[in-house]
């Protein structure tokens, strides 16, 4: 089943439900994207999409509600998350996940944590792309799991993994886990099916035990396809687990409601050894609106998947013509460019920049590892009319930087 988007769009293609969204609106809601940078600032910070979700997860949000089915659900073999979890990744990309592996979580650091927490001790280093997540990057420091970075490469043809240093990195730190976050956060990469091999074959080689969040899967872009890790090989299967959840690709960050597919038996033994409810439990309405969105918000992500591909273009437009100074390749997927802006030589960092000059605040910085400290992340995640003022601000912040 194809979800991709498949032509360029044009720039003056307009949806409603996703180009007429209210200012008054976006600012008057509680959550941090909009909440937190002030009324004088534009947010393209924080990776929420300001469109409303899908009516799918509306109506049954809304159905529990009005039946006031709100009380203790019946789930002794666990939440029907997992046989959607496993349905999902049948019906997207032919893998065949076994329901009897998931277990649910809050949300992916969760997810993470408790891995790390199960299959590591303090002290055991970690490999981990760089650039990546700032959560996940801080949860290594606060475990106490050194971090061992392996750059992502910046070539003419994009951001590529250099395996060889990872090959490396991983014997001389004795690395006993890889962190793979593939799409990836925050360049956009999406690894074809020779790199990921390439990784199989150094998770093999070393032993690694492999946690692959992919939570944005759903958000990539033609000619591009996702391929879980664990669909690989029998081997890549046994040694991954696989993270997820609906949150990203329908904008479902509050219902806290994320999977995890364990593939160690091991691992698996040791996580249902837990208490119980040591690590918390999912909502029953988070469960209803992953369950709704997976089975009937395809729709809605198509058009969502057509609003992305016109904005990824639109930044890329905007960056090569208005800042040539600034480097930037147009992600493969999810909804965040990646900008260097190393070129600037800019006193102060390019964050606080584009706020103070371009009343736009923008993500990036130390925060996302090594050599991060003059990168800009935007999330393009919002209406054409957002879009055009966002891009306004980080050109007039900008522009005359480089000259």
């Amino acid at each position: 089943m194809n979800f991709l988007v498949n032509a360029v769009p044009s720039e003056s293609l307009q949806l409603p439900g996703f180009d007429d969204l209210d200012r008054e609106w976006l600012r008057a809601r509680s959550s941090v994207k909009w909440h937190r940078p002030g009324p004088d600032v534009l947010p393209a910070w924080v990776a929420d999409m300001d469109f409303p979700v899908p009516p799918a997860v509306t109506d049954a949000l809304r159905d529990a509600v009005e039946r006031r089915d709100l009380g203790y659900p019946d789930w002794p073999a666990g939440s029907p998350l997992r046989t959607a979890f496993a349905r999902r990744m049948a019906d997207r990309y032919g893998w065949a996940a076994e329901a009897d592996r998931v277990r649910e979580q809050t949300d992916l650091i969760q997810c993470l944590q408790l891995v790390l927490h199960l299959a590591t001790s303090p002290g055991d280093a970690v490999a981990v792309q760089t650039p990546n997540y700032p959560p996940f990057l801080a949860t290594l420091s606060t475990m106490g799991r050194p971090a061992v970075p392996v750059p992502m490469l910046d070539t003419d043809q994009g951001w590529r993994m250099d395996f060889a240093a990872l090959d490396a990195a991983v014997t001389r730190a004795g690395c006993k886990v890889l962190v793979l976050v593939n799409p990836h956060n925050p360049t956009g990469r999406v690894l074809t099916r020779t790199e990921l091999e390439e990784l199989a074959a150094i998770a093999r080689r070393h032993d690694l035990l492999v946690i692959s969040d992919e939570i944005h899967a759903e958000l990539v872009y033609s000619p591009h396809r996702h391929i879980p890790f664990a669909s690989l090989s029998a081997d890549a299967a046994r040694r991954t687990v696989t993270l997820t959840s609906a949150g990203k690709a329908f904008n479902l960050a509050a219902i806290r409601c994320a999977v995890t597919h364990y593939g160690p038996d091991r691992l698996l033994a040791l996580r249902d050894a837990q208490p119980p409810d040591l690590y918390g439990t999912v909502s029953p309405l988070g469960v209803a609106a992953t369950e709704a969105a997976w089975r009937d918000g395809d729709a809605w992500q198509r058009d969502l998947l057509t609003v992305l591909d016109r904005n990824r273009h639109r930044v890329e437009q905007v960056l090569r013509t208005r800042l040539p100074q600034l480097r930037h390749h147009m992600p493969e997927a999810t909804y965040l460019a990646w900008i260097d802006a190393r070129l600037l030589r800019l006193e102060e960092s390019p964050v606080d920049r584009v706020r103070k000059a371009g009343g736009v605040l923008l993500d990036g910085g130390t925060p996302f590892g090594p050599g991060a400290a003059d990168f800009l992340r935007l999330n393009f995640a919002t209406s054409h009319a957002v879009l055009e003022d966002i891009l306004s601000g980080l050109t007039r912040a900008l522009a005359a930087s480089g000259q």
